[in-house]
Order: C-alpha cells, then structure tokens, then sequence
C-alpha cells in the first residue's frame, strides 16, 4: 500500500483525500492544516490522523506520498513551503496547479525534486479525462498528420477580483498543459485581454500561440461566462484530418481527410454521481500508478517541470497584453521578467 498525506484541507483538499480513501492501492494515514479544527474534521470524516505542522507530521508518519492542496494568491502562493518540506524529506509530491503563482518559487520546487530524485507532479487533470488521451494516440498514430493548427476555449464563470491575473494564473494552467500535451512546447505568444463591465480584473483573453514545431494555435478563455453553455472545447488539425473535443472531453470527433466517416468516441464525465470531480480520480490515479510502478522521476505525466512550462506562457501572455499585444518568446520569460508583471 502506498502511504499518503494531504496537506491544506478546502474543497480541492477534500476531494483528495477522498480519491485516496477510495483507491485500493492507497492507504491514506494523514491529514494537515494549519487550522487545527479543519484538519481534525477531515481527519474523522477520512480515517486518518490529523496535524497542524507539516513538519510534525512527516516526522512522525510512514509517509510516501504528499498532495499539497494549500491556495493563497492566485491559488499558488501558498504551495512552495509545504512542498519544499515534503521533498526534502524524500517524499514524492502531487501539487496542486498552479504550481505556483511565481517562476521563481516554481523553480526552485522543480530543481529540489530533480536533485533530491522524488517525483514531482502537477494536477493538470483534464489532460488524464479517457477522451483526451485517445486524441492523444490519434496523433501519435499518425490519423492527423503533421500538426497545422489547435484551437481551444476554456471559460466559466468567476467573480474572483483578488487580482488583476487571477483568471490567466489560476485558471490557464489547464489550458495551456492541454495545448502543450497535444502540439508540444509553444515558441511565442501573442495576448489582448480586456474587463467585463464592472470588472477590475482582466477576466476574458484571447492569446495566439506559435508551437516550436510550426504549429499555431489560439486560446479564447474567460470568467466572465455564467451557465448553460460548454466550458471546454479543442481543435487540433493536421494534413490528414482533424478532431474536436466538447466540453472538458465528454466527446470526441474524428474528421478524416480522405474519407466522409467520421470515428466517434463518448466518454462523459458527467454520467456519473462523481461530475467533473472525476478528473481528480483519473489524474490522482495515474500518479499512484506511477510511484507504484517505479516510473523515473523526469518521465512523470503532468510533471512539475510541465507545470512550471506552463506557468511561463502565463507569463508570457501577461507581458505581451502589458506590452500592447506585442509578440513574446517564451525563451525571453524568466523569473526576473515577472517581476513587472505583478500588479498589472
């Protein structure tokens, strides 16, 4: 059995500690939030022990595996301590995303993985839904060609105003790991945003992408749609053909070019009591599996260093809407970019 804690204890906290309570493989032992009560709620409710010190708990736990759910700003600033603390202690990490809210925090979790040799990973969930990952296989086999063009939309509905980036940090890591998953690592980005009425957050974007492979691509992504509509669409094209994915991956569409067929495959998400909290089974699950299976560390899915690649062209749509909508090479992002990127 693999020995698991969960570390900060809101919703996407619980929902880890469920997913491990529920898989065969994993036997979870711990609980930890720096709200005493909270961890100790969880911890009746989940079978496990609770803490309010992480460093309490990795000394007195037999521990393998550490889910770090904590939010802060952006939903990442409060990641890096406790993360940092697990790795040192030779633990492998799931984290959530964004990994953080800073390059420079981002790195230093990926570079004390790599040289401590645990595994480090990101819940890029809707990359681990069945019909992402058959699209996946599809043009690994060859059905699209060579790559022309992905498109992709991802919107829901968010009042969060607590920053002026809040919807690109927190929200497009899903994003862009999909479009990264699909056509492989972007060269440059192009941004233009702009403010719903009454809003004080850049809440809608519209960003072009050039893939390092030739490929382009363009994310339309928004809070600012409420209801009744799809939150997740992706097109990807190449010279044999093409597929659409619908909402977060419930279907998907093969169009070849040669041929009228179309190649269907459906696999909702939302058929089941689960939701969308699914996502969290099939991606955590993975992840077991990995560690179970004694995968390397820099062969993980969804990794750290995907999340912090990811996190880049973050920053790298943040600066071009700074910069009037200039083109930026992700090569040209760095830690100390983003320092003039902070209050918008």
């Amino acid at each position: 059995m693999i020995k698991v804690a969960v570390i900060g204890l809101n919703h996407i906290g619980l929902i880890h500690c469920r997913v491990y309570k529920e898989h065969p493989d994993v036997e979870l032992v711990a609980v930890c939030d720096l709200r005493g009560d909270m961890a100790r709620s969880a911890a009746e409710r989940f079978g496990a022990r609770p803490y309010d010190n992480v460093q309490s708990m990795l000394a007195n736990e037999d521990i393998d595996v550490v889910s770090v759910a904590t939010g802060g700003v952006e939903n990442g600033s409060h990641h890096l301590e406790p993360v940092m603390q697990a790795i040192e202690a030779g633990k492998d990490v799931l984290v959530e995303k964004p990994i953080s809210n800073r390059l420079s925090e981002a790195r230093i979790m990926t570079d004390a993985a790599a040289a401590r040799g645990v595994r480090l990973a990101c819940n890029l969930n809707h990359r681990f839904v069945p019909a992402a990952q058959r699209a996946k296989s599809w043009i690994e086999q060859g059905d699209l060609g060579h790559l022309l063009f992905i498109n992709m939309k991802l919107t829901i509905g968010n009042p969060n105003e607590t920053s002026p980036w809040i919807h690109m940090r927190a929200l497009h890591p899903h994003s862009f790991d999909v479009l990264r998953y699909f056509a492989g690592d972007v060269a440059r980005v192009q941004a233009f945003m702009t403010k719903a009425p009454g809003r004080s957050v850049w809440s809608t974007a519209s960003i072009n992408l050039e893939f390092a492979s030739g490929a382009v691509g363009h994310l339309t992504g928004s809070y600012d749609m409420f209801g009744g509509h799809p939150i997740e669409r992706c097109e990807v094209a190449g010279t044999n053909g093409r597929f659409v994915l619908d909402n977060v991956y419930e279907s998907l569409t093969l169009y070849p070019r040669e041929s009228d067929e179309q190649r269907v495959f459906k696999n909702s998400i939302f058929s089941n009591s689960q939701g969308f909290d699914s996502t969290f089974f099939n991606r955590i699950g993975a992840f077991i599996s990995e560690v179970r299976d004694g995968v390397p560390p820099d062969q993980i899915s969804a990794s750290g260093a995907d999340a912090l690649a990811v996190q880049r062209i973050i920053e790298a749509a943040i600066r071009s809407q700074q910069e009037n909508g200039a083109p930026m090479s992700i090569t040209d992002i760095d830690e100390d970019t983003q320092e003039g990127v902070q209050q918008g």
